[in-house]
């Protein structure tokens, strides 16, 4: 849980804790960016219906120095794109993770895209095995 008297790193408003999805986030309601402590950009990614192992993979592209502060520390926080996409997220390393207004939705259906892409390569993985092995025995007849 947040520290509740955290500010909005974009407009300096105090940011209101609220659900959204199960998880307890810090949002703005000028900006309407929230803030996620560090385990919970994970939860986010559970909150669609995907496996942890359909979620795996590297997270953070194009990491390089953001210009807003950490709400907590009030350090600059890192910028980099999530898993590759165009959505620029902004991460504390020691607190947690900044989301513009829309970002946390772009996350669940990056999520969600990603499990529908993962479901057409197997099965066009056993569509392909299924022609080789056809294939292999017209060959031997």
């Amino acid at each position: 849980m947040s520290d509740h008297n955290l500010k909005c790193p974009r407009d300096d408003s105090p940011l209101k804790v609220e659900h959204y999805h199960g998880i307890e986030v810090d949002r703005c309601h000028s900006c309407d960016g929230r803030w996620l402590d560090l385990d919970e950009l994970d939860k986010l990614e559970a909150s669609t219906d995907s496996t942890e192992e359909e979620r795996r993979a590297t997270v953070m592209f194009g990491e390089r120095k953001g210009e807003i502060p950490c709400p907590v520390c009030a350090k600059p926080m890192t910028v980099f794109n999530y898993r590759a996409h165009a959505v620029e997220i902004d991460m504390c390393e020691e607190h947690g993770w900044w989301l513009d207004a829309g970002e946390e939705q772009r996350v669940r259906e990056i999520i969600e895209e990603r499990v529908r892409d993962l479901g057409r390569a197997a099965k066009a993985e056993a569509g392909w095995g299924g022609f080789l092995s056809g294939l292999k025995r017209k060959l031997s007849r």
